[in-house]
């Protein structure tokens, strides 16, 4: 699998655990380095964007963030060099954040997972950092041991260790896929012609973007951490990892 964005091609997509990789620089403007090869993953989907470093020459810059826009550019900390365009650079992803946000948007995933399964409900917004996130969903009453059950049901789906697919279809296809957009509102562009589908096998398959582990039991254990009513029909649940 491989996708571009713009003048660079997205090395993390294909190999989620791409650590360092040798790219050449195709320009540097005060917005950011353009890479012609990338394993930064830019945001979206509620995850953050990486951080990590640019080597060349016996230099370091750090790489505290990446934007879309025409092109895929790469945020160079204020004060650091800035490769020159032709410059041959050794990218490299911080692992340890990384890391800790591909473990946490797969809980979040297998989080929703167990709540549409449980109680049919929909995911109403999201967010993350690294080791720590909150789902929100469309569910006007839970019982009274709501929390302790989804606590549970999350802790045995990390242990029965479901393998996490990463594949794209045409948008037909995937559209097919029963229950495949797990949001209240679909938010994918109407132009999109193929969609990437992350799916913990046998729990949750979803349109999504981001990058995740190869199975659950790489998650680690789920804490979850509170439950909290935001307006009349919507619950927010927090988690945390260890």
């Amino acid at each position: 699998m491989s996708e571009t964005h713009g003048r660079t091609a997205r090395l993390e997509l294909a190999d989620a655990t791409l650590r360092e990789w040798d790219a050449t620089v195709l320009d540097a403007t005060g917005e950011g380095v353009v890479l012609d090869r990338s394993a930064f993953y830019p945001g979206g989907g509620g995850q953050p964007p990486d951080h990590g470093v640019l080597l060349w020459g016996g230099v370091q810059s750090r790489v505290v963030g990446v934007r879309k826009g025409d092109d895929l550019l790469v945020q160079v900390a204020e004060g650091d060099p800035v490769p020159a365009v032709g410059t041959a650079v050794r990218g490299a992803v911080e692992d340890e954040r990384r890391t800790a946000l591909m473990r946490t948007h797969s809980a979040l995933h297998l989080l929703g997972g167990v709540v549409f399964r449980e109680y049919g409900a929909l995911v109403t917004g999201g967010n993350m950092e690294p080791l720590s996130g909150r789902l929100d969903f469309n569910l006007p009453e839970v019982p009274d041991d709501f929390k302790e059950r989804v606590a549970a049901a999350c802790a045995a789906e990390v242990e029965r260790d479901r393998e996490i697919t990463v594949r794209t279809l045409p948008r037909a296809e995937a559209f097919a896929i029963p229950d495949i957009i797990r949001t209240a509102t679909n938010l994918l562009p109407p132009g999109l012609t193929e969609v990437r589908i992350v799916d913990i096998v046998g729990l949750d398959a979803q349109a999504d973007g981001g990058t995740h582990v190869a199975s659950t039991r790489f998650i680690g254990p789920i804490d979850l951490v509170k439950v909290e009513s935001k307006g009349k029909a919507n619950r927010r649940l927090r988690i945390a990892l260890r």
